[in-house]
């Protein structure tokens, strides 16, 4: 068995002694204190087991052992570096590349502006996008097919013992109407009062289907769904044609508001989401992650999110 107090840290201080011949000088090259320099090598002669220096008036000076310790040592010191790269690799950190899951809605503003700042911070990054609802994302992390996804979590069960989360900001629901509707009210709009229309709807996993599911549970009614799609884009396209109403997070507005009419939900029905970027735990060390991390702490502080 290897000595305990034979460690990493220890040779990599021995080596750079090794190099320099003086601890002073050591301890300037690894920004450590003179005394944590002496203690590293004294414990590392005490856990060889055999002596590696003499005191020659106030120097250390290494003994042939010493010398051949590090010629061992930079071997192990190389291959252990060698390890870790290769682990890492196979792991997927820290490789210049970042597999993002998001939602189709964030695409507007939130992605952009994400990846604008990322490519800043780290220009070599490349970033390979992949879009789907809420459940398939969540799903695609868990199965470590996505480094990081952008969802809402405020309907989604996130284990907390694997993941982080960053909530990036808070968004209402809206009900959504064509430009046309003849029910469209200025105030607070009651479900109720739109219980003989039609609706359009996402499918199932997505983050707005649940809170629909629940909105008109209140509202005491199922409502006339005349079809349901697999993109929040398509479902807009049918408002806007008219093919019914339906349920919309208000990050939407600013983008169809001359096409669709977008009214605020009496309070019974009211919603919202936390929309929040989601990665493994494993990888908060990563230097890509940490800089979409950064990324998406500044767009928090931005938009009133909590990170």
């Amino acid at each position: 068995m290897i000595d305990n107090d034979i460690t990493f840290r220890k040779l990599e201080i021995f080596l750079a002694f090794m190099d320099k011949r003086n601890i002073s000088r050591t301890a300037d090259l690894l920004g450590l204190s003179t005394v944590s320099v002496h203690r590293a090598l004294h414990t590392l002669e005490e856990g060889v087991r055999c002596p590696l220096f003499i005191h020659q008036g106030r120097n250390l000076t290494p003994l042939p052992a010493a010398e051949t310790l590090a010629e061992y040592a930079r071997e192990v010191s190389d291959l252990m570096r060698k390890g870790i790269d290769e682990t890492r690799k196979c792991g997927g950190i820290g490789q210049g590349r970042l597999k993002l899951g998001t939602m189709y809605s964030l695409t507007l503003d939130t992605i952009p502006r994400l990846i604008m700042g990322l490519k800043l911070r780290r220009p070599e990054l490349e970033l390979e996008l992949l879009m789907g609802s809420n459940q398939d994302l969540l799903a695609k992390l868990e199965d470590q097919q996505l480094d990081a996804i952008l969802i809402s979590v405020s309907d989604t069960q996130i284990d907390p013992a694997r993941f982080e989360t960053l909530p990036l900001f808070i968004d209402d629901i809206y009900l959504a109407a064509p430009a046309s509707s003849r029910l469209y009210v200025e105030g607070p709009a009651d479900l109720r009062d739109f219980k003989d229309e039609k609706f359009v709807s996402l499918t199932e996993g997505f983050a707005t289907y649940h809170g629909f599911q629940e909105a008109f549970h209140i509202a005491g009614f199922e409502p006339h769904i005349v079809t349901r799609v697999n993109d929040i884009f398509s479902m807009i396209n049918l408002v806007q044609a008219g093919v019914g109403h339906t349920l919309l997070p208000g990050r939407m507005k600013r983008i169809y508001e001359h096409s669709v009419r977008l009214m605020a939900l009496a309070s019974p029905y009211q919603m919202r989401q936390t929309i929040a970027l989601v990665f493994a735990r494993s990888r908060e060390h990563d230097p890509d992650m940490l800089a979409l991390v950064a990324e998406g702490r500044m767009y928090a502080l931005d938009h009133g999110g909590t990170a």
